[in-house]
């Protein structure tokens, strides 16, 4: 008995520290912001200032995000703003996902808390494109595809997470730190180097960037591959969905 109490306690005890874990990553956007924010209190970069994005931030999780779920329950069609889609597309499902957790055996910790990380990415997504056209008849708009992708990625993430609530697995591995820096440093770049060097050379440079994220890398083949999705990227995007990306540096361009 003094041994099933102890297991109890011990499964208790990671359950409340795995669930904590996933408020942390609920907030996660909006902590990030409010850092980014302080630099403008020193004229480094544009946007809001500290005070402005807690405030912001703070009345969408209470009071906002309620707010519009009951206001479109009602049958009401007014646009929320971007701080309160974050809390009801992102913060709110990863709550809801915490509080579930407290009650919950994870028979394989790794796989349950690896479905919720990628349920957080795929609801990331869905709210960075909740703002961009989606499909008009059989055409495609520019949110079309992330929408998709997104979804998808829920569904899948979901079925991942239940793996590790139903099936016996391994526990939490020791995390590597290498693959998601190098990965979430090429999102960066892209995103940076878009508009001065373009789609061509910010494509290629950003899946070099994300192949330093394994030791296993092989360099020839990987940039074979590099310039097979640059060539993809550069037909998908400008020409079978239309989207105006420019594809050369500027200096080039002028």
């Amino acid at each position: 008995m003094a041994d099933t109490m102890g297991h109890s306690a011990a499964t208790a005890t990671r359950n409340t520290s795995v669930a904590l874990g996933f408020c942390l990553l609920a907030v996660a956007p909006q902590i990030f912001e409010f850092i980014w924010s302080i630099g403008t209190v020193f004229g480094w970069g544009a946007g809001r200032g500290p005070a402005t994005v807690l405030i912001s931030h703070a009345t969408a999780l209470v009071a906002g995000a309620p707010a519009a779920l009951l206001g479109a329950i009602g049958g009401e069609t007014k646009k929320a703003s971007s701080d309160v889609l974050l809390a009801l597309i992102y913060s709110y499902p990863l709550f809801a996902v915490a509080i579930v957790t407290l009650f919950m055996t994870i028979k394989s910790a790794q796989d349950y808390i690896g479905g919720v990380i990628l349920m957080a990415l795929a609801l990331f997504a869905l709210w960075a494109s909740s703002d961009l056209q989606g499909m008009r008849g059989f055409s495609f708009g520019a949110g079309t595809a992330p929408r998709m992708f997104g979804g998808l990625l829920v569904a899948l993430s979901a079925g991942i997470a239940l793996t590790g609530l139903l099936n016996e697995g391994p526990a939490l591995a020791h995390y590597a730190w290498r693959g998601p820096l190098f990965v979430m440093c090429a999102i960066l770049f892209f995103a940076l180097a878009i508009r001065p060097l373009g789609l061509v050379v910010s494509a290629f440079v950003s899946f070099m960037i994300a192949a330093l994220g394994s030791h296993e890398t092989r360099w020839l083949e990987a940039a074979i591959v590099g310039i097979c999705l640059t060539i993809g990227c550069a037909l998908l995007f400008p020409y079978v969905l239309g989207l105006p990306m420019p594809m050369f540096p500027r200096f080039l361009a002028q």
